[in-house]
């Protein structure tokens, strides 16, 4: 079992390596702020999940800016968890994001992995025609036990 964990451990880490490297290539990015969403417990299905969070955008200088997400995994992922909680580091090819800025759709690579307490990590690209992209400061925090590794998708929309 611990081999199985650490193996999802190194896999969520090489999609996130391989992620983040093509799409910074791609066009200059800015870090505009921090994308922090929580939520309750969530079940895996083997073949997949999904999750509902409540997030808030902090950017310096500006209000918080809420969201919903509908957070859907495809691959691997077994499991019970309590509580996740993420943050991405939200960078767009402008210095500035107004409210709702975020809302949209986003693809990329996940991985985690938790026995009691565990972690793990993604890169999603997505939002205004997939010019804003969420890097791991997405070190995902869980409580339960779980594994899984795969794709992963996004939805934000505006919250309250």
């Amino acid at each position: 079992m611990r081999r199985s964990f650490i193996f999802a451990g190194l896999i969520a880490t090489s999609l996130v390596a391989s992620v983040s490297g093509s799409s910074a290539q791609q066009q200059r990015m800015v870090r505009v702020g921090v994308l922090e969403c929580r939520g309750g417990a969530s079940v895996g299905f083997i073949v997949g999940s999904v999750t509902n969070l409540g997030c808030v955008l902090r950017a310096d200088g500006l209000p918080e800016d809420r969201y919903v997400a509908t957070i859907r995994k495809v691959g691997l992922d077994i499991g019970i968890t309590q509580e996740t909680t993420l943050a991405w580091g939200v960078f767009a090819p402008v210095d500035r994001l107004g409210p709702g800025d975020l809302s949209g759709n986003y693809a990329g690579a996940q991985g985690s992995a938790s026995i009691g307490v565990g972690l793990g990590g993604n890169v999603l690209v997505g939002g205004s025609n997939n010019s804003i992209a969420l890097q791991p400061l997405s070190v995902q925090g869980q409580v339960g036990l779980n594994i899984a590794a795969g794709l992963e998708s996004l939805e934000l929309r505006p919250g309250r």
